[in-house]
């Protein structure tokens, strides 16, 4: 098949999501949505990462030198997609329902909903030369997995139909992992702002 050059994209390169979980300074969580997120090798599986721009995540990251990467699934998009949205300097990002515990090795939080977290401990910054652009390489310190895809009869098409993975592109659309369309950035979120927006006014803010 003849190729041609075309503009530089990742329009059919579609990556897997995760949202980052990180602690601020007074102990409380925050979450944010990433996708700039693979996989390189020290002695062991390790995890490479981008962050652009300027973030509280990065920001927390920096400072702890931990985090948690938690994959994002349709049953969670809504909620993913909130924490791509809103700002994680505002006081009220997260007055949002969400379950999220500490993680079983690092002090992180950890996104309930995700099927699978990486407990990540930075282990080199790398800068690209703009500011507030890294590359994060991170060892993976601690994996959990919910333990109903730990059972070893389970094929490789059924984890990943059970897992219902999202995924993205250049587009700005979300994707299922079998090419289902599931909305576009920023339009899942509205889901969960209309929730955030009905309890400020019962609080009268």
């Amino acid at each position: 098949m003849k190729k041609v050059s075309v503009p530089t994209t990742n329009d059919i390169c579609p990556q897997t999501l995760f949202v980052y979980g990180s602690m601020n300074e007074n102990g409380t969580p925050n979450f944010g949505l990433f996708c700039w997120f693979s996989y390189c090798w020290f002695e062991q599986l390790g995890v490479i990462c981008a962050i652009g721009g300027s973030k509280r995540t990065l920001e927390n990251i920096r400072r702890n030198g931990v985090f948690s990467a938690n994959l994002v699934t349709e049953n969670n998009l809504p909620l993913a997609d909130y924490f791509g949205t809103a700002d994680g300097r505002d006081n009220d990002k997260m007055d949002v329902s969400v379950e999220w515990e500490k993680g079983a090795v690092l002090s992180v939080p950890i996104l309930c909903s995700s099927p699978i977290s990486f407990e990540l401990e930075i282990d080199k910054e790398i800068s690209t030369g703009e500011k507030d652009e890294v590359v994060l390489l991170c060892r993976i310190r601690n994996t959990l997995k919910d333990e109903c895809f730990v059972d070893s009869s389970m094929t490789s098409e059924e984890i990943f139909k059970a897992t219902a993975a999202v995924r993205t592109c250049v587009d700005c659309d979300y994707w299922s992992w079998d090419g289902k369309y599931l909305g576009k950035w920023h339009e899942r979120a509205k889901e969960i702002k209309a929730n955030v927006e009905i309890g400020a006014a019962a609080r009268g803010n």
